[in-house]
């Protein structure tokens, strides 16, 4: 018997909009987080200009253009067979600075034409509410998410577009990688955070406070339950789910002060959050997080009540990398990862560091199923690599697809094990800016955007060699790799 995937499986890609999407003061669309930053790399630091200079380079003010190429591109995610499409709506070009009494209708209708020529290529949308986007005067006036008025301009952005779109969008994310967080460098990108002496964005641990983080976290955590029970009341079809970045975290040794720093390791990552959006409640081990880290939470009685009423229907994830946990700080890092970690001597690496890890990801699969019972969907996962474009416009791109192939059998094997998956969205289905450097070359897609790091090219489109390799895999489900 030929194997291959669950019948319905939703076979995609994902993008963002600060990344992919450009225009970023057309239509009437405000300054995000994203459009005040400007371009680095691996070893270079972002910067953060907060008046927007022309002696700088902004790669997300035009990113990859889909703001005027969505017909080209979604005509392209048709001849791959895609189901699903995650992309997220800016903010901003809903409402520019965040606190309008009204939404801007040129940024709506944008999104109408988005979602009505999905549904006539026969694709599902998938849309994330906030992803790394929040309007930069947020920032500017409150700090983010650290004030709390910014719960009530979330859902009424959120109640804007999930009753404009009824019936176009049934499958919602709240807040991309909502964990980030808990971490230094997701003060900005994730929470709007920002402290006035900070230009590179590299300086953020510096002047980092768990405490202002941590109860802009809670924030965020009461507006994603809000909004969750919004959509609910505006169409019962309605899906949300949370968005958590997991990390596969192994103990280094067999040493036992290594398992429990691993353990630690879980619940402060990639538990923390989902414990939450899922189960209604922070875990038994918030209280000692909050204790280590000298946190005092300002957590309203209503708050409780609209955490456990706001669960969320499935758990979506990005997954990148594993991470090997130890105690002995002589270790060499894994240079790479996003969170640290020492270095596994098992497991390849990308250029930037990355440390591959397939295996890893049928462990998270069974780890995070086993915990939450809810279905699960895989929204972001790919290998960022330096991509040639050839004379003849091809792109070899064979490491992308066994970088692919290997996880989506990881995959399989983890549905054989009993695990609801419910689909795959491979990050940056077409190549768009890196979130973390501002680079172009750093790519992911089955397609290639013609744009260097400087913003210099003539943007056309060019199938990758994972293009019609991933066509494959979908129009087989899956079962072109399962032989």
């Amino acid at each position: 018997m030929e194997k291959s995937f669950p019948k319905n499986f939703l076979w995609g890609g994902a993008t963002a909009a600060n990344q992919f999407e450009g225009g970023w003061n057309s239509g009437g669309k405000g300054p995000s987080i994203i459009d005040v930053l400007t371009e680095g790399t691996k070893s270079t630091s972002r910067k953060v200009i907060r008046n927007i200079e022309d002696s700088y380079y902004y790669p997300n003010h035009r990113a990859s253009d889909f703001y005027h190429k969505y017909e080209e591109d979604i005509s392209l995610m048709k001849e791959m067979g895609f189901k699903l499409y995650r992309m997220s709506i800016a903010w901003t070009r809903i409402f520019p600075t965040g606190v309008e009494t009204e939404p801007n209708e040129e940024g709506l209708l944008f999104y109408d034409r988005i979602f009505d020529l999905l549904k006539k290529n026969g694709i599902e949308p998938m849309v994330t509410l906030s992803h790394y986007e929040s309007p930069f005067y947020l920032t500017e006036k409150y700090n983010g998410w650290e004030n709390r008025d910014l719960i009530d301009y979330f859902v009424k952005y959120a109640s804007v577009v999930i009753n404009r779109y009824k019936g176009k969008v049934k499958y919602w994310l709240t807040f991309n990688e909502i964990n980030a967080a808990v971490y230094p460098f997701g003060a900005y990108f994730a929470l709007g955070m920002l402290d006035k002496k900070v230009v590179n964005l590299s300086d953020q641990k510096k002047y980092d406070s768990p405490q202002k983080r941590y109860q802009a976290l809670h924030h965020q955590l009461v507006a994603n339950a809000k909004v969750v029970q919004l959509a609910h009341e505006v169409d019962s079809e309605n899906k949300v789910g949370c968005m958590v970045a997991i990390t596969a975290n192994y103990p280094y040794t067999p040493n036992p002060e290594d398992i429990l720093e691993c353990q630690k390791s879980w619940e402060d990552c990639n538990y923390y959050c989902g414990d939450v959006q899922v189960r209604g409640a922070y875990p038994s081990f918030a209280k000692r997080i909050w204790k280590e880290k000298n946190i005092k939470l300002a957590i309203l009685e209503e708050d409780e009540d609209i955490l456990k009423k706001g669960t969320v229907d499935f758990f979506s994830f990005s997954y990148y990398m594993s991470n090997c946990i130890s105690t002995d700080p002589t270790l060499d890092a894994a240079s790479g990862n996003l969170v640290g970690g020492a270095k596994n001597p098992y497991l390849k690496a990308n250029d930037w560091g990355w440390q591959i890890d397939p295996a890893g990801l049928r462990y998270v699969l069974k780890e995070l199923y086993g915990r939450y019972q809810i279905p699960l969907i895989i929204v972001e996962n790919g290998l960022g690599a330096i991509d040639q474009l050839n004379p003849d416009l091809s792109i070899h791109d064979d490491y992308r697809i066994d970088y692919l192939k290997d996880h989506i059998i990881s995959m399989y094997e983890a549905i054989q094990d009993g695990v609801d998956l419910m689909g795959y969205t491979p990050w940056g289905c077409i190549d768009l800016v890196s979130a973390s450097t501002g680079e172009m070359r750093k790519r992911y897609g089955f397609i290639y955007v013609d744009v260097d790091d400087n913003g210099k090219g003539t943007f056309n489109r060019y199938k990758k060699d994972s293009f019609y390799w991933y066509k494959e895999v979908i129009g087989s489900n899956g079962s072109s790799v399962l032989k």
